[in-house]
């Protein structure tokens, strides 16, 4: 099953396991069972003895394993074969449940310990998804900390009739204790404050209580990231306020244009930059969204930043890196669909509508590589694009032309998404050359029309937005107020690419440094006070 590289780095891996772990296997005679049964048989006989099979298990989804300290009640479940992007997940969970330690801060561990209740996770993924492991692998930690939470695993694609059956057209979808509880990437910090009702009251009182900073970030994304670094290395104190670290790069499957780096993932390149900012005294507030910018009267003045949780962080320099999110097609049915057939992420959410007609909205690169991807899934694929011609490069042009499920639809504007109450059934288009309205039956909907700065928060600050709504900036990445700096997608800069929005990160840091040691002493002494 796993071939001799793999099996060397696994068995250098599970050298960490302190305890005895047991892989109890619900197997039935499917050809997925007898490769599950090779996978656990092949882990097993590379531990050194420290993991060993049983085939006797009775989880009534087969076929499916759980990963049990043996003698105890800690453990996890995986319904499926745990491979592609998951096989990290299946690593880690083998090595947690054998005594390694999970990376979490120990006060976060501490809470999850405390936790009073008893919770039930299902967790639907699929081996596609780059966002399903983060959730994936959170839970599991959880459940190792804290028996009480228990957590499954489940491959949506291999057990597809759950998934008919609970409405499931999007992952990660997650279920606590039998209700639905969550959708989309979430990370230990996001989850745990979801479980735990008080833990926001708690930050913001502790958010509100921490001195001011010379240079606080709002963002945490490529921009955020290297603002943070160059900031720390100048001595300066330094914060990042972010909704979720890593921003839209976690949404990012394959990056092969990050200058140095052949290749890489968006989660992966995410958990880089943070490691890295770590690296330096930076004080990281995640799961804070900015919800007002309180500029000071003047230069040298405190500049205030307001959560959403209604704690105030203050700063003699801000740096804005809120970056950007999708658009969104905003026609009736949209909102009410998200999730229930439309869809932003063709990665992860392509192999639920296997079989089943889509289309993708948008005829740019990431409309059609993401055309492209689906074809090779679904059943049919139908991509309409606003103008009279794709602009997508030439060479995935030809691709998507060569294709014979894909139909390509130009000159026509999206009207209205159609559904039954629970899922998408269609669309409806209109023609732009002739006006005529058109139905389109489909199961799926992949919006892919670029970007929209997250500014809605700056509409009192005083920084000035362009008609986009993006911050506008000068060479030096200051904005119209004093000591305000920006960087990233959220800004006027050109051409929204990760390198660029680095770039222009510590750019941002260096004109903020720039600006505090040119500030007159007393106003230095005055912000002090």
């Amino acid at each position: 099953m796993l071939d001799a590289g793999l099996k060397t780095q696994l068995q250098g891996y599970l050298q960490n396991v302190t305890q005895p772990v047991e892989l109890v296997a619900s197997l039935d005679d499917s050809a997925k069972a007898a490769e599950m049964k090779g996978l656990l048989e092949d882990i097993a006989s590379v531990s050194g003895g420290k993991v060993s099979v049983r085939l006797d298990g009775d989880d009534a989804r087969k076929p499916s394993f759980e990963i049990r300290r043996t003698g105890t009640d800690i453990f996890v479940t995986f319904a499926g074969l745990p491979l592609g992007h998951e096989f990290t997940s299946l690593v880690l969970a083998i090595l947690q449940v054998g005594g390694h330690p999970p990376r979490i801060e120990a006060d976060l561990a501490e809470q999850v310990k405390a936790l009073d209740g008893d919770f039930l996770f299902e967790t639907y993924f699929s081996l596609s998804c780059q966002n399903c492991p983060d959730v994936v692998q959170a839970l599991n930690a959880m459940s190792v900390l804290n028996p009480r939470i228990r957590h499954v695993a489940i491959d949506g694609a291999l057990f597809q009739g759950e998934v008919e059956d609970r409405k499931i057209m999007a992952v990660p979808t997650v279920f606590l204790n039998g209700e639905s509880w969550g959708q989309g990437r979430m990370g230990f910090e996001e989850i745990l404050a979801k479980i735990d009702t008080g833990a926001a009251a708690r930050e913001a009182e502790k958010i509100a209580a921490k001195e001011p900073f010379d240079v606080l970030i709002v963002g945490g994304g490529p921009a955020g990231a290297a603002a943070a670094i160059y900031a720390a290395r100048k001595g300066i104190r330094t914060g990042v306020a972010a909704e979720r670290f890593g921003g839209q790069v976690l949404d990012t499957l394959a990056i092969e244009n990050l200058t140095g780096t052949p290749h890489t993932e968006g989660p992966k390149l995410a958990a880089d930059l943070e490691r890295h900012v770590r690296d330096y005294e930076v004080d990281i507030m995640n799961l804070q969204k900015a919800a007002r910018l309180i500029p000071g009267k003047q230069p040298g003045d405190l500049i205030g930043v307001e959560l959403e949780n209604g704690a105030t962080l203050k700063s003699k320099t801000v740096i804005l890196a809120t970056g950007a999110r999708w658009r969104q097609m905003n026609v009736p049915g949209e909102a009410e669909y998200r999730n229930k057939g439309v869809a932003y992420c063709p990665h992860c959410d392509g192999p639920l509508f296997k079989g089943k007609r889509v289309a993708v909205i948008g005829g740019g690169n990431s409309g059609v590589e993401a055309a492209i991807d689906l074809a090779g899934i679904v059943a049919h694929v139908t991509l309409i694009e606003y103008d009279g011609k794709l602009r997508a490069d030439e060479v995935l042009q030809r691709k998507l032309k060569s294709l014979k499920n894909v139909d390509i639809i130009t000159s026509a504007l999206t009207t209205e998404v159609l559904g039954d109450g629970g899922k998408v059934t269609g669309l409806t288009y209109n023609d732009r050359g002739t006006g005529t309205s058109h139905t389109v039956e489909l199961e799926g909907i992949f919006v892919q029309i670029g970007l929209v700065p997250n500014t809605e928060w700056l509409a009192e600050g005083g920084v000035a937005l362009s008609p986009r709504g993006e911050i506008e900036v000068d060479a030096k990445g200051q904005t119209s107020v004093a000591g305000v700096f920006a960087a990233g997608d959220a800004t006027t800069t050109p051409y929204k690419q990760i390198v660029i929005a680095m770039g222009e990160g510590s750019k941002a840091a260096l004109s903020a440094f720039d600006y505090l040691i040119r500030l007159a002493p007393a106003e230095v002494e005055a912000q002090a006070a």
